[in-house]
């Protein structure tokens, strides 16, 4: 459950990027790329923080830490190649 709620709060936040850049009249992918790395450092430290608070295994952390990060970071990446050089209309 906490990994859904975490993909969930990352695709949420990649919304606030996006709605971000789409108001100051940048395209999404201007949104979307800065996202992925704010989401790395995000995602790191959560699991920096279930194995030493925790006491989480890393093992279960790492294969936690693939669809934390890598879903909403999916999910950027394919906005900032298919936006990534669209002007906002």
């Amino acid at each position: 459950m906490h990994v859904l709620i975490l993909v969930v709060i990352g695709l949420a936040l990649l919304a606030g990027f996006v709605l971000v850049a789409r108001l100051i009249g940048r395209h999404a992918g201007a949104g979307a790329q800065p996202f992925i790395w704010v989401w790395l450092v995000a995602s790191i430290a959560n699991g920096v923080v279930g194995v030493a608070q925790a006491g989480i295994p890393l093992i279960n952390e790492i294969g936690a830490f693939i669809p934390i990060f890598g879903v909403p970071a999916a999910a950027a990446w394919h906005l900032a190649r298919r936006f990534g050089t669209a002007a906002r209309p």
